[in-house]
């Protein structure tokens, strides 16, 4: 399933993903890979994002109920 809440996140912030993936320490493919839901980061990456974007778990991780 793809993360829209985590591109959406990283457009607020005006930041490519690029931009995240160096500011967390991965590439650019991964950033892409988990925005497209190809991959399912770990948690310690997932921590990282939403501290890079100033966000929650919850707020980019958490799938809404259908």
């Amino acid at each position: 399933m793809k993360n829209l809440k985590l591109k959406a996140a990283r457009a607020a912030k005006d930041w490519s993903q690029q931009q995240l993936a160096d500011a967390v320490g991965v590439s650019r493919q991964t950033i892409n890979a988990i925005e497209k839901g190809d991959y399912n980061p770990t948690i310690k990456l997932c921590l990282a994002i939403c501290r890079a974007l100033e966000c929650t778990l919850d707020q980019l991780f958490w799938e809404d109920e259908v």
